[in-house]
């Protein structure tokens, strides 16, 4: 198996795309990528929902790319496409998709239903958590329409996608593991994708 079809079975993989409903909250995943907070926008003056929370601290790969928090920049994408101030709440702490889900869980406890929006190759890892860490809403997961070709930007290459892709795969095996996640199996392009060399976002093992 090549490197390109391995990364391609994984992106498939990766992409969810729930059939959206009206919901109670949207929730954008902070990232390096802004495109996410264009696609909330999208959702709210689509009328899916009337608010929307912003999660994400500052993180490896966004640092030195933003700066303040990717929430406050997400609001900021947000609002340069006519989303109003007044209906975003931020949530400016989270590290990891799991407290993403879990804090903003924390700021709408009784909500039945929130669309969450997310990089299109981390879709199912937020679906899988979202199943964990808030049972009791009702969660669609939805991204950018990007296609694989067209993810990398600047500042994220197509080797640091692939890599965050591997990488995602490993953390939902151990994460299920852990009771954090739904079990998942795609095992042979993630092996074909190590061994070729696409480790940077793996997580660091004691040898």
């Amino acid at each position: 198996m090549d490197v390109r079809d391995a990364a391609c079975i994984l992106w498939n993989f990766h992409c969810v795309f729930d059939e959206l409903q009206p919901a109670d909250v949207i929730i954008g995943l902070g990232s390096y990528d802004l495109r996410v907070a264009t696609r909330c926008a999208q959702l709210f003056h689509d009328g899916l929902s009337d608010r929307i929370i912003f999660t994400g601290a500052s993180g490896n790969w966004t640092s030195e790319l933003f700066p303040e928090s990717e929430a406050e920049a997400f609001k900021k994408q947000a609002i340069e496409e006519g989303v109003p101030e007044n209906v975003i709440t931020l949530e400016p702490h989270a590290t990891n998709i799991g407290e993403n889900i879990r804090l903003s869980a924390e700021i709408v406890p009784s909500v039945g239903r929130a669309i969450f929006v997310t990089k299109p190759q981390t879709q199912k890892r937020v679906q899988a958590t979202a199943q964990k860490q808030w049972p009791s809403v009702e969660a669609f997961v939805t991204a950018p329409a990007t296609r694989f070709e067209d993810q990398p930007l600047p500042h994220h290459s197509e080797h640091a996608l692939i890599c965050e892709m591997v990488g995602d795969v490993e953390r939902m095996k151990t994460y299920a593991e852990l009771g954090f996640q739904t079990k998942i199996t795609v095992w042979r392009a993630f092996d074909a994708l190590v061994n070729a060399g696409f480790v940077d976002h793996l997580q660091k093992r004691p040898f």
